[in-house]
């Protein structure tokens, strides 16, 4: 598995389960018959057919709004990183902003429905 061929979570803007289940399906390759429910996400996870690392982002808000929730979704992706024999890492990003993950082809591969920002604009006069 290579870090560069992570899958971007991003979680801002999530404070429920429902809108947690509702990134998971958006974002993560999870089957049709995923039924947005904590047993689905640890059976799609475990699942799996190809190694993934998974990097969460924002997830801040949601922990601090529903912490009990947030433990929960923390017990599935470690119970399905341990169960899964593709190969499985989920990865929490502790920092303030996003990660940019990119793909080979230069597109971004943040699978979020949250727009990425825009580059930072190049010093002006130097």
């Amino acid at each position: 598995m290579r870090i560069d061929d992570a899958v971007l979570l991003d979680l801002r803007e999530v404070v429920d389960k429902t809108g947690f289940m509702n990134r998971c399906a958006r974002v993560l390759p999870l089957p049709a018959w995923f039924g947005r429910n904590w047993d689905a996400l640890a059976d799609g996870l475990t699942d799996m057919r190809r190694p993934m690392a998974i990097v969460v982002t924002g997830w801040q808000a949601y922990a601090e709004a529903a912490p009990d929730e947030w433990a929960v979704a923390q017990d599935v992706f470690s119970a399905a990183v341990d169960a899964s024999p593709a190969g499985l890492a989920v990865l929490l990003s502790l920092g303030g902003r996003p990660a940019v993950l990119e793909d080979p082809t230069g597109t971004s591969a943040s699978g979020s429905d949250v727009p990425s920002p825009p580059p930072p604009a190049p010093p002006v006069g130097e």
